[in-house]
């Protein structure tokens, strides 16, 4: 075998063995994305709870960041909550005491986000190594995001689980400790009616270039009636000068 088709063959095996990249497909004008692997749509805005003025840093307790999560109405479309976590999650570098944590946890949302979808790579910051799918989000916080998920091993229920994004899982206390929330929404969102191609979105830009305002307007078509549409058709046609059949004007 010739030298340039050894490369070619190694240039394939590298190609055939990368992690594949999940698709994104952009909802409601980029405000959201759905990923159709996890067949789940996240906000675009990272650290919406700050952009939006609902907080004045982002950083909010447990109670607060589900509170916030389920109260968004974006663009008309409700149902949002914050990520799940997996447990137990056989992926994770570390197992112990019935929990699973550390890096490399892909079973949970934000872990399969960070890793399969954004690209990036364990204890490095997802801003210093990801893929080409990082850049349709924005505001993403390095320190880390909640979980909906609660860790079952406190009996006292104080503790929740947060994903940083240097891609570690950790459980925290969900009152002392204030991390950022990332909304995200079961489902493919062009599935939610109302959602679809008549929904018009308008964005208000402050001068700092954060939207500050949001609404929608539903476009629905107005038929015309029988006698009004034939007529409409009949004066159409004459005024291009071809002749009417009898009673059609």
């Amino acid at each position: 075998m010739q030298p340039r088709n050894l490369f070619s063959v190694a240039v394939l095996a590298a190609f055939l063995s990368a992690p594949a990249q999940a698709d994104l497909l952009s909802r409601l004008g980029g405000l959201a994305y759905y990923d159709t692997d996890a067949g789940i749509t996240w906000l675009a805005d990272a650290d919406y709870a700050k952009t939006s003025g609902y907080d004045g840093d982002g950083l909010m307790t447990w109670e607060q960041a589900n509170a916030w999560a389920a109260g968004l109405n974006i663009a008309g479309v409700t149902g949002w909550r914050l990520p799940y976590t997996l447990q137990p999650d056989t992926s994770c570098g570390v197992q112990a005491f019935g929990a699973s944590l550390g890096s490399n946890c892909i079973g949970s949302e934000l872990g399969n986000l960070f890793y399969n979808v954004l690209g990036g790579k364990a204890t490095i910051a997802i801003s210093d190594s990801h893929n080409d799918n990082y850049e349709l989000f924005s505001n993403i916080r390095i320190s880390g995001y909640w979980s909906a998920t609660e860790f079952s091993g406190d009996p006292l229920g104080q503790t929740a689980w947060a994903f940083g994004m240097g891609g570690v899982q950790v459980y925290v206390n969900k009152s002392s400790f204030e991390p950022h929330a990332w909304a995200v929404r079961d489902g493919d969102i062009a599935a939610v009616p109302g959602s679809g191609s008549n929904l018009v979105v308008r964005l208000r830009v402050g001068l700092s270039g954060v939207p500050t305002a949001l609404w929608t307007k539903k476009l629905t078509p107005q038929p015309l009636k029988a006698d009004r549409k034939l007529s409409t058709i009949a004066e159409r046609l004459s005024g291009c000068g071809i002749p009417l059949p009898p009673n059609a004007g």
